[in-house]
């Protein structure tokens, strides 16, 4: 999800939640190595011949992506993930950050070849993107530690001072929930996770809601925060890939699949402590 913003997905629906996707609806297979080609013989010339994968992300939300600590080294989910791809596709992978809203114009544009930055396989970014699915994640309620006003559910959120990542999915789920309140929330935008978590310090806010396996490691991290245990609107996160490039994308696919069969997947995931967040195998847009 991340701040699963409804990006700019092409000049006709640049920023509309209600820009419908281009497919048929239906998800597409991990492309099936009967074929007889490896990931690696399925790379397009074009990406084979520069020797790269050039993966674009957006740093600053653990585990998914950050820095080294006192370097500009990217580490984390994502980045080691897209490592290992690159790999699997006999590429160097070259990791650039970027703004989170520049992602997927960043793909139109050809400026890289995939992104992974926690984004939610959701049905307005499929118009300009394909996903391929490696993670299954959902927004949790994150509170002061001791839960002072005594949160338990969204409902428990209507008439209270509430902060939400600007434009993502789970600011989406607040508004759903407004919609429902009574009495409604005071809703405020943050730029992402930790900014929004500082308003919580400071006693602006009383809560926020933020990616579940991201929630548990800023609270485990900090000893500041409490995560209710229910998911909301749980569902697939994918690297996007632009939708003309169906021969990276299946390649993408394919290689994903094997680190999955031979335990690298698994590995790098236990690394960052998000196993309960695995997929036992990769689909293509599977999202909402």
């Amino acid at each position: 999800m991340r701040k699963h913003l409804v990006i700019a997905l092409a000049a006709v629906c640049a920023l509309s939640v209600g820009c419908g996707r281009s497919t048929s609806g239906t998800a597409a297979p991990t492309p099936s190595s009967s074929t007889g080609k490896s990931a690696k013989e399925l790379v397009p010339e074009a990406v084979r011949k520069s020797g790269e994968l050039r993966m674009a992300t957006s740093e600053g939300y653990p585990p998914m992506e950050m820095y080294k600590p006192g370097t500009q080294e990217m580490t984390g989910v994502d980045a080691d993930l897209a490592v290992a791809i690159g790999a699997k596709l006999g590429l160097r992978t070259r990791i650039v950050n970027a703004s989170f809203d520049g992602l997927i114009p960043g793909l139109q544009g050809g400026r890289w070849d995939i992104a992974m930055a926690a984004l939610s396989d959701l049905e307005q970014r499929r118009k300009a993107v394909d996903f391929v699915d490696y993670f299954n994640a959902g927004g949790a309620i994150m509170v002061a530690k001791g839960n002072p006003e005594g949160i338990r559910t969204l409902a428990d959120l209507c008439g209270k001072k509430v902060v939400l990542a600007k434009g993502s999915s789970n600011l989406e789920i607040g508004k759903r929930q407004n919609d429902k309140c009574a009495q409604k929330m005071e809703i405020m935008q943050s730029e992402d996770a930790p900014t929004g978590l500082l308003s919580i310090d400071s006693g602006r806010t009383v809560a926020t809601i933020v990616d579940s396996p991201v929630a548990h490691m800023y609270a485990k991290e900090t000893g500041k925060y409490e995560v209710l245990p229910e998911q909301y609107d749980a569902g697939p996160w994918g690297i996007a890939v632009d939708k003309r490039q169906t021969g990276l994308r299946d390649a993408i696919a394919m290689a994903l699949q094997e680190l999955i069969d031979n335990g690298e997947y698994g590995k790098i995931l236990a690394k960052y402590g998000t196993t309960p967040n695995a997929v036992a195998k990769v689909t293509i847009n599977t999202g909402a």
